[in-house]
């Protein structure tokens, strides 16, 4: 009767703790899952201010603006290069979405759009607070540059509405293992995602006028630029960033 009393004891005893890291397994993947990063979830940028601007030799507006993101003073020069407004007439709902495509040059702080190789938009955007900077991995707040394509499309996002990039698509991750590879990243890098074209909080348009780059590596239009957007791209539509 003993043995069986042990027995018994032996057996609750190792249920218990198979109850116990059962339990705490699924703690740990809910928690993993209920803190995963939303874009550019990041505090809104504060007390901003031009610092100084001048016109360059070549006519370009040269502008220092100073502001906060949490505790962090952000100071960052830019070279504003003026753009003339592009307002082509088109009707969404008759555009052919396969004949269009976006061209994002950093440089230039500007997000273009093309219909059968014709411009027929120009909108002001903003990045990461490297803009000229190509992203390397998870969380250095930089843009991808290259050739992506529209993933999913989302119209109901905190940031007004939201396209996915196919990033990080092959050529991104054979990219990424090269410079692992050379020790540039650490072995612990991970590649990162959740990159794509999205609005700004209501009222924040300012900050794309003015070129704060604030994001976490995602590409800001103003909320009106990126409902018009919205309506003329595709899943599939050809994206091209570059500096």
């Amino acid at each position: 009767m003993k043995q069986y009393h042990t027995l018994g004891k032996y057996i609750s005893r190792r249920y218990c703790v198979h109850l116990f890291l059962l339990l705490f397994s699924f703690s740990a993947s809910w928690a993993q899952v209920k803190t995963k990063p939303e874009p550019d979830n990041l505090p809104r940028p504060r007390d901003i201010k031009v610092l100084e601007e001048h016109k360059d030799k070549n006519g370009n507006l040269v502008r220092t603006i100073q502001y906060y993101q949490g505790t962090s003073r952000v100071t960052e020069t830019q070279i504003v290069r003026s753009e003339a407004a592009l307002h082509v007439p088109i009707n969404p709902d008759t555009l052919n979405k396969d004949s269009v495509m976006l061209i994002v040059n950093k440089s230039r702080y500007t997000l273009e759009v093309y219909y059968r190789r014709k411009k027929i938009r120009a909108y002001k955007a903003v990045f990461g607070p490297k803009p000229l900077e190509n992203k390397k991995m998870a969380g250095d707040r930089c843009t991808p540059e290259g050739w992506f394509l529209i993933k999913t499309k989302n119209p109901n996002s905190k940031y007004n509405k939201f396209m996915l990039l196919d990033y990080p698509n092959d050529s991104s991750i054979a990219r990424f293992n090269a410079l692992k590879a050379n020790g540039t990243l650490p072995k612990s890098a991970q590649i990162g995602g959740d990159v794509g074209i999205h609005g700004i909080w209501k009222g924040g348009d300012d900050m794309i006028d003015m070129g704060v780059c604030w994001t976490d590596g995602c590409v800001a239009l103003k909320n009106k630029d990126v409902d018009e957007l919205y309506t003329f791209i595709g899943l599939g539509t050809k994206v091209y960033i570059r500096k």
